[in-house]
């Protein structure tokens, strides 16, 4: 396998890795691509390289940068913006995590605590009641464990928990 043919392979499965990630497929395949990018890309190279439509690219170059995987370089004598990629897996993992956690995580524990105050005037509604807690405290502590991951260093992780 060439370089082309590995880097079209790798594009391919990080766009099919987001799709499982709950994330669309072209802005998982234009995060690939600038991944693997040995220089800053433009949305031009981009359009041409993945041969989808400027506002798709666009709308997800947008959301990259708001979730600070990738961010705008400017090139001397160049008018275009240009895009590279944070590529320090670490930092990658972070991003996503606290991504994950403001979209998920965060409107499901405030509908919990909104739940918090459940009548129990029947036996169902202490069953949903309880429910509710359990699922709560379980919620806060990976809520807990995720923003203790994302503030230590990587040793941490690897030490603590993927040596299991």
């Amino acid at each position: 396998m060439n370089y082309q043919e590995a880097r079209t392979e790798f594009v391919e499965r990080w766009g099919s890795l987001g799709i499982n990630w709950g994330v669309n497929r072209i802005l998982g395949q234009i995060h690939g691509l600038l991944l693997t990018a040995t220089e800053p890309m433009c949305a031009d190279d981009i359009i041409s390289m993945l041969d989808i439509s400027r506002g798709s690219v666009n709308t997800n170059l947008r959301i990259l940068i708001d979730w600070e995987l990738i961010e705008k370089c400017h090139i001397t004598d160049k008018r275009k913006e240009f895009f590279t990629a944070e590529k320090d897996m670490w930092i990658i993992f972070c991003q996503i995590i606290k991504q994950r956690r403001k979209k998920e995580l965060d409107p499901l524990l405030e509908t919990l605590q909104t739940l918090a105050v459940l009548e129990s005037s029947c036996d169902h509604s202490k069953e949903l009641s309880d429910m509710i807690k359990s699922i709560d405290l379980f919620s806060r502590k990976v809520d807990k464990a995720l923003h203790q991951i994302v503030k230590e260093k990587p040793n941490f992780l690897v030490s603590t928990y993927l040596r299991m």
